[in-house]
């Protein structure tokens, strides 16, 4: 072979080695876990936004309060609890008439996950978790019209009222300002509002981090567990004794802990029936507003009405996040207390004049409230682990009291609370994330705080 040719074969094997290693440097990782478009991802908005006090192209925020699993594998999380959404109001169309409606749309291209890293993501809000408003398929929140609010009624009337009596119509007037307030269409957004976001392409990620908190509930809970569901009912029951809500909960720890557990994670004790709690209730329905502390229908379990009753409202009173808890007569070896429970989504109003129910309609598919109830107890750091589990015989679907339907895929959801003594107030560290099989420090920073919702 001459010289030449030896050169050329030479240069050319130095330049295919450096084409390959320029080629390697510019690669990306392969992708650890992938979530498709479509994924929802759960938000807390911690930038309060108003129709009528907001500004467009304001800066807002939300936090991540539900790990994002990959569809793939349950203990891979692609985005975990506390990363942070980045965003503006893109859109902020305050109402001019009654006949018009109030827009707003916000938009969240920028994130950070916990341990520092940013992402670029395409997504759109689908939902405003118990809203009186409605989202829109752009992401836009639509706000109602003056004549959608029962108090327009009453105020209209008390109009007409005016021009053959108006000394009286200015009396009730009055009496219904101070009670029941004024109409309002604007959207006001506070601080604690749960968003629903979807992604709109998917999401190649490099690295997954671990739940937020453990699936392995404590060797003494198990057994008592095991032994509780081996024969405790399924379901509640009217007082009539028709069957009710399916038991989807079972919650560890004393009473103390459970009712500081709920306050921590922004739900609200319901108040007894009575008759302060009926006019209340009738305020809200009229003004179409919330009533975080609104009485529930009881239900009965070993031959008793619940125990206790949490729910988490927002602006209206036909949607709510609702429970109820009854104290089971299992213990733990070391005395923590086991409670059974029923949480359901009511999502509207299911009113038959013939059959005499009014009542609220639920979302059949309770396998969503019941994991809502986990994941705001542990994005609150009030649990020690949380675990599904399937007792002997589970049930499948069914109707409520009222005549509902439900659906399931038959497990519970099993919390085992954290004792006063351990509750720090804040979100567990998340001390590793796993990076293509290697580990790195991964602090939260800030945690997210847990706010009440005004209503």
């Amino acid at each position: 072979m001459s010289a030449p040719a030896l050169l050329a074969i030479l240069v050319g094997v130095v330049l295919l080695g450096s084409r390959s290693a320029t080629g390697s440097a510019e690669e990306e990782p392969p992708a650890v876990a992938v979530l498709p478009a479509g994924t929802k991802i759960y938000l807390r908005l911690e930038t309060p936004v108003s129709t009528t006090k907001s500004h467009l192209r304001g800066e807002i925020q939300a936090r991540v309060v539900r790990d994002v699993l990959a569809p793939s594998d349950a203990d891979q999380v692609v985005i975990p609890v506390g990363a942070v959404a980045k965003g503006i109001i893109a859109k902020l169309i305050p109402t001019s008439s009654p006949t018009t409606r109030a827009r707003v749309r916000l938009e969240f291209p920028s994130w950070e996950i916990p341990d520092g890293t940013e992402l670029k993501l395409a997504g759109h809000l689908v939902e405003v978790e118990n809203a009186r408003e409605t989202v829109l398929a752009d992401g836009t929140i639509q706000g109602l019209l003056e004549s959608e609010l029962p108090l327009t009624h009453l105020e209209t009337a008390l109009e007409r009222l005016k021009k053959t009596n108006p000394q009286v119509a200015g009396e009730i007037q009055k009496v219904s300002e101070r009670n029941l307030g004024k109409s309002d269409t604007s959207i006001d957004l506070p601080a604690g509002a749960d968003l629903h976001w979807v992604l709109d392409e998917p999401l190649k990620s490099d690295r997954v981090f671990p739940p937020i908190v453990s699936d392995r509930l404590s060797a003494g809970v198990t057994t008592a567990l095991d032994g509780l569901l081996a024969d405790a009912p399924q379901r509640a029951s009217s007082k009539e004794g028709n069957p009710g809500d399916p038991l989807n909960l079972v919650l560890v720890g004393n009473a103390e802990d459970v009712r500081r557990a709920f306050e921590e994670a922004g739900w609200s004790e319901a108040a007894k029936l009575n008759e302060k709690s009926v006019w209340e209730t009738l305020r809200a329905v009229i003004a179409n507003r919330g009533y975080r502390e609104a009485p529930v229908s009881q239900l009965y379990l070993y031959n008793r009405p619940e125990d206790l009753a949490f729910q988490k409202m927002y602006n209206t009173f036909a949607k709510r996040h609702h429970l109820r808890l009854w104290r089971t007569p299992v213990s733990t070896a070391d005395g923590r207390e086991i409670w059974l429970g029923a949480a359901t989504h009511d999502t509207g109003w299911d009113i038959r004049p013939e059959e005499g129910i009014v009542s609220h309609a639920i979302d059949p598919e309770i396998d969503d409230e019941r994991d809502k109830v986990g994941a705001d107890l542990a994005v609150a750091g009030q649990v020690a682990a949380l675990r599904h589990t399937t007792r002997p015989v589970p049930l499948s679907e069914g109707l409520t009291a009222t005549g509902a339907k439900w659906k399931t895929d038959g497990r519970l959801l099993a919390a085992e609370l954290k004792p006063r003594e351990e509750f720090s107030g804040s979100l567990p560290p998340r001390s590793q994330v796993r990076d293509n099989g290697h580990s790195a420090d991964c602090p939260w920073g800030k945690p997210p705080s847990v706010l009440l919702l005004s209503g």
